[in-house]
């Protein structure tokens, strides 16, 4: 766990802020909340399949913009 110690004439915010700053640096809480809830891993199909499906939006999210200023 990271810790900081009080400086000389330092409000207990800055303190805290010094922390908080630590913490978000180590990178230990987003770890943390990543592992918190425990998801399998997808397949090499699943993988495959969603793939996909995001190049298949990809693609029509594409060819939307292109004939936006052509619907005139």
């Amino acid at each position: 766990m990271q810790g900081v110690s009080r400086k000389p004439n330092e409000t207990f915010e800055n303190m805290m802020r010094r922390f908080n700053r630590k913490v978000q640096q180590s990178g230990k809480l987003t770890a943390y909340r990543k592992k918190r809830f425990h998801e399998k891993e997808p397949s090499k199909k699943e993988q495959r399949e969603a793939a996909i499906r995001k190049e298949y939006r990809k693609a029509r999210k594409n060819k939307a913009m292109l004939l936006k200023g052509f619907d005139k």
